[in-house]
């Protein structure tokens, strides 16, 4: 079973908004499974520290190698599940990115906090930074249950209509066409024509046009990735 393991230190951030609408549902369900593991059950003091001063010096705190290492280590089952550190450094999420993550058993995903993590760390566990957006959060437990909300909805049973994915932004590089629906007529603006005539030729034809128009004018980056690869 899909199963992610998150290595935090507020557990009780979880399942938090995972445990609503599909993926609550399919939670409940036993279509994916979610451990939230306390970093701080791994420290060694009376006080549960896990943090320590920069070394070089600077301003915040660092998570600690040797207690990361040891909650890591306590984790049951490591083998073959991706190792993901949320970090604002990381290598962007993409849906690409989204869909092997989701094709697999599932991933082990740390969460940062104050400064950051020692760089020793990621590099003995082999940790794949990640990151949600080119911004600054005050942790990583909110990117990470970003991340599993994209994993889980692609899960098998867990959307209502199986192919509903395949037209979404990013499902092809590109962004998704405009949606309509009732009434026909609001405040005065109308449904488009072509999505009300019964051609589904055209209709493909009008929604695929309107993606190529959406991507060009909102995401030239993603439009030009599209034209290196020929697509």
């Amino acid at each position: 079973m899909w199963t992610a393991t998150v290595l935090t230190l507020f557990p009780d951030m979880f399942p938090g908004p995972l445990g609503t609408s599909l993926a609550g549902k399919a939670l409940a369900s036993g279509l994916w499974q979610l451990q939230a593991r306390d970093i701080r059950d791994a420290a060694t003091d009376r006080h549960r520290s896990v943090d320590d001063t920069p070394a070089g010096g600077g301003a915040g705190m660092v998570l600690r190698a040797d207690i990361l290492a040891r909650a890591f280590d306590q984790l049951a089952d490591t083998q073959g599940r991706p190792r993901l550190l949320m970090s604002p450094r990381g290598a962007a999420l993409t849906q690409a990115r989204v869909k092997q993550l989701a094709a697999g058993p599932g991933p082990i995903i740390i969460c940062g906090r104050f400064e950051g993590v020692d760089q020793r760390v990621i590099d003995a566990r082999a940790l794949e930074e990640v990151s949600v957006g080119d911004y600054v959060l005050s942790g990583g437990e909110i990117a990470a249950l970003v991340l599993i909300d994209t994993c889980v909805r692609l899960l098998p049973g867990v959307m209502g209509n199986v192919t509903s994915s395949d037209s979404e932004s990013f499902s092809d590089g590109l962004l998704e066409y405009p949606q309509y629906t009732r009434p026909a007529e609001f405040e005065g603006r109308t449904i488009p024509e072509v999505l009300t005539s019964g051609d589904h030729a055209k209709v493909a034809a009008w929604r695929r046009a309107e993606s190529e128009k959406l991507t060009k004018e909102r995401r030239p980056d993603l439009w030009a990735a599209r034209k290196r690869d020929g697509k």
